[in-house]
């Protein structure tokens, strides 16, 4: 029999997991929280459902057996009561009705709240300051003692999708201070690959940074993306106010992702943006 996965999520990142499992013979199915997003996917090889991972009743009605669940479910950038329901209830209901063989829960590099530029790996210290954080580092630690993995995800950008890209091509980019603040990213399909690997091992490795191999600053982001562009460098602005995931500023280290077997195929974000996204944006006119 194939095995079988739960997308618990199936938006930006899900989907290209989703794609991903059933192109390898997985028995796919996904879930969304709305039912519209649910028939927006009605066009997959695979079965898309509306079953809100908040609702404990509603995840043990929709519960089946499988092989891997996967929580990737987005809080839509909400504050913290979104990121306790959606991350914090749903990784308890998933794991309580469910128990599956293997449980991963993508989490953020953002936990890590280092703010000199140093590097970060699996063992460094993981102590945001803000609430969200808070919550993720929370979640976290609920999956660990269920023995699940955590994989902490770079900031994603991928097709139609790149924050720095879309400021600078309508003006609104601005450089931070002197732009020096390390930037972590990862492109959505070396995030999919990452987790189609990691649910053929064991859980046994805990936590894992997904990361590309290449942490650049800001201001080393928008030279490139302006020079591709022949869009000028964005204006320097001094900081007022808190940003939303505080003044963290740290390079997250990959090494023990590649070391399990990962091997990106965008492996800095000039590769991706290249060969990836500023492409997709050219055909459409963007």
């Amino acid at each position: 029999m194939k095995p079988r996965v739960l997308i618990a999520g199936c938006g930006y990142v899900g989907c290209a997991a989703a794609d991903l499992f059933h192109f390898a013979q997985w028995e796919v199915e996904g879930w969304t929280r709305l039912p519209e997003s649910a028939a927006q996917l009605s066009d997959k090889p695979y079965a898309v459902h509306a079953v809100d991972i908040a609702d404990s009743e509603a995840v043990e009605e929709a519960a089946a057996e499988f092989d891997a669940v996967i929580h990737c479910a987005s809080s839509g950038g909400g504050g913290a009561v979104d990121y306790r329901q959606v991350y914090f209830e749903g990784a308890k209901n998933l794991l309580a009705a469910l128990r599956p063989r293997t449980f991963i829960y993508t989490s953020s590099t953002s936990v890590y709240a280092q703010t000199a530029g140093e590097w970060v790996d699996e063992i460094s210290a993981a102590e945001p300051k803000h609430e969200t954080g808070k919550i993720l580092r929370e979640t976290e630690e609920v999956v660990r003692q269920s023995g699940g993995w955590v994989a902490r995800l770079a900031g994603i950008y991928g097709p139609g999708r790149s924050a720095l890209l879309r400021k600078l091509l309508s003006g609104e980019a601005r450089i931070e201070e002197r732009g020096e603040r390390y930037l972590n990213q990862v492109h959505r399909d070396d995030i999919a690959s990452a987790l189609f690997l990691l649910a053929s091992l064991p859980n046994d490795f805990g936590i894992v940074n997904v990361s590309d191999d290449q942490p650049l600053t800001q201001r080393e982001c928008y030279q490139w993306l302006a020079a591709q562009c022949q869009r000028p460098l964005p204006p320097l602005e001094s900081l007022s106010g808190e940003r939303k995931r505080g003044a963290s500023n740290k390079r997250v280290s990959n090494r023990k992702l590649r070391a399990l077997g990962w091997n990106p195929k965008f492996p800095n974000f000039p590769a991706g943006m290249a060969n990836s996204v500023l492409p997709a944006f050219a055909s459409t006119g963007a």
